[in-house]
């Protein structure tokens, strides 16, 4: 048994060395069908993490009139705070709100200079609201619309509807297009693979011959093409794993750039997720190729 392994093998490899081009081709495919799963996870998992963002940014604001004093915001903060969708409340007086104005425009002399020339605070006191559930958000607010509360000045809702849809569209537009080139890659593999398994049997059709006359078994022979399957999807899956870290390594630092002060780190998420991700990756690129193989290995192998 072990020795028949070991000549399936052999036949195997000398098999796609013979066949080297066809081999290399369908390899390339197979690299490109598995980039573009990658891309698609990629997509995903930003789309995910802007979403996530945005939430973290969602709240409301309710701006309190300057002259009123610290017991009236404590009991209108006190009454905010018994909503059902209240996650919590957080009160900025004036005197807070000046200097994170002042560290927000810290680069900008013109605007501080501005500040300076007034002579005076001109921010108003402020609740910060954040809900519990964003699924209830238009709620809340009409909740908050009912207040009857005359230190309320203004009211600033944050219009997350629109972005949070933006960003879903666009994710499942990519993820739609890695999909439909993801199918169009497997189609084609799988007629590479059909063609380069019957033109490795035309080959050695002479050496089946041999082997049925001495009574091989239709195993032995069909074998070697169904091992070449796995050897594909392996070479595929640990070239792919070569070229997409160097690639996430470039991407990263857009990435921080743009989620500034949130950890979306695409390298660590693929080195954590490395077994599960390139796993089932081998396995799927797998059962296709050698589907492919074991159509082509039993119509062309019987003649």
């Amino acid at each position: 048994m072990i020795l028949s392994f070991a000549r399936v093998i052999k036949f195997s490899f000398q098999d796609i060395f013979r066949n080297i081009w066809l081999s290399l081709v369908t390899i390339i495919i197979l690299i490109l069908a598995l980039f573009t799963v990658n891309m698609i996870l990629v997509v995903k998992v930003v789309g995910d993490a802007a979403v996530g963002a945005i939430k973290d940014k969602i709240d409301i604001n309710l701006f309190i009139k300057p002259d009123t004093s610290e017991k009236d915001i404590e009991i209108l903060e006190s009454r905010i705070r018994q909503i059902s969708n209240v996650k919590e409340t957080r009160y900025i007086s004036k005197e807070e709100a000046l200097i994170l104005f002042k560290d927000k425009h810290q680069d900008n002399p013109e605007i501080l200079q501005s500040l300076t020339e007034l002579g005076q605070n001109p921010l108003t006191p402020t609740i910060i609201i954040t809900p519990a559930n964003l699924n209830e958000f238009d709620n809340l607010i009409n909740q908050l619309n009912a207040l009857d509360s005359n230190i309320i000045e203004s009211k600033n809702f944050t219009n997350y509807e629109s972005m949070l849809e933006k960003i879903n569209s666009i994710t499942e537009r990519v993820s739609e297009a890695g999909i439909f080139l993801s199918t169009i890659f497997v189609f084609i593999t799988l007629l590479v693979v059909y063609n380069s398994v019957r033109v490795a049997i035309y080959t050695h059709r002479r050496e089946i011959t041999i082997m049925r006359l001495v009574g091989a078994s239709n195993w032995f022979i069909q074998m070697p093409y169904l091992f070449s399957s796995l050897i594909y999807s392996s070479i595929g899956v640990i070239v792919i794993m070569f070229l997409y870290y160097p690639f996430l390594a470039l991407l990263q630092p857009y990435l921080k750039a743009f989620f500034v002060g949130y950890n979306v780190d695409l390298v660590n998420y693929f080195y954590s997720n490395i077994f599960t991700i390139f796993g089932t990756q081998f396995l799927v690129s797998a059962i296709i190729i050698m589907l492919a193989s074991l159509l082509a290995v039993r119509k062309y192998s019987k003649s």
